[in-house]
């Protein structure tokens, strides 16, 4: 059997025992059936795992031993912070999580002339809270040790207008450059993905006043989610650690 993955929100002593949080609880005990003497593995975001062995289970506690700790670091040579205008119901969910599996950095949800989310006030907290759960999920899953971020929404010329030495990108299906012809190397990647009708001729006239670049994936016009998937892979492969 696999050694479960948890999260855990604060630092980790290097040896001691941590009590987990009510979510990871329920998960080992409700939904794995774990039991006490059963190992598990420990994450603080602070790129090292913490191997631990349970020594109470119960249905809303758990206490956990650990044993031993190291540094574990899978995250990528380029950073990569995805703008993302928020799209409807389980597509942003799946953009989160596998642009996390990715390698994403950061996430910063969008809104756009076009976005198709009319979210504010205690539902769009909620909506950020949710995933970052999602984000915190992918990174058990996926195996990285340092947690990506996923900001609060904020307007796109406002995203746009932040400071940031890197490349700055645009996806455009009429753009003349691609990823294969950026210039090496690359460290730190802004990319920006539009919503499912794009972006207004205004909105990209304004990127191209900030200081992106366009380019494009191919001959083919791709749904929003599909698009910030592909780009993350590209990117990952030119200037990343996907061979």
């Amino acid at each position: 059997m696999r050694i479960p993955r948890i999260y855990h929100s604060g630092p980790l002593p290097a040896t001691g025992t941590v009590a987990l949080s009510e979510d990871a609880a329920h998960y080992l005990t409700r939904v794995l059936r774990m039991a006490e003497g059963q190992l598990l593995h420990l994450f603080d975001g602070s790129n090292h795992i913490f191997e631990a062995q349970i020594t109470q289970a119960g249905k809303k506690n758990v206490v956990a031993n650990i044993l031993a700790s190291r540094p574990a670091n899978v995250e990528s040579p380029l950073r990569l912070h995805l703008g993302q205008v928020m799209s409807r119901g389980e597509k942003m969910e799946f953009t989160i999580q596998k642009s996390i599996e990715l390698g994403v950095n950061v996430i910063t949800p969008l809104f756009s002339e076009r976005c198709g989310i009319k979210l504010d006030g205690e539902r769009l907290g909620k909506k950020i809270q949710q995933w970052q759960k999602i984000a915190i999920s992918a990174c058990e899953q996926c195996g990285r040790n340092s947690l990506p971020l996923v900001r609060d929404a904020m307007p796109l010329e406002a995203w746009c207008a932040e400071q940031d030495d890197g490349l700055k990108l645009n996806l455009h299906p009429r753009a003349p450059h691609s990823i294969n012809t950026l210039p090496l190397p690359v460290n730190n990647v802004r990319l920006l993905i539009g919503p499912e009708g794009g972006l207004t001729a205004e909105e990209i006239t304004m990127t191209s006043r900030r200081g992106f670049t366009e380019i494009q994936l191919g001959p083919r016009v791709l749904r929003t989610e599909t698009t910030a998937l592909t780009a993350i892979t590209a990117l990952q492969v030119r200037f990343g650690d996907l061979g």
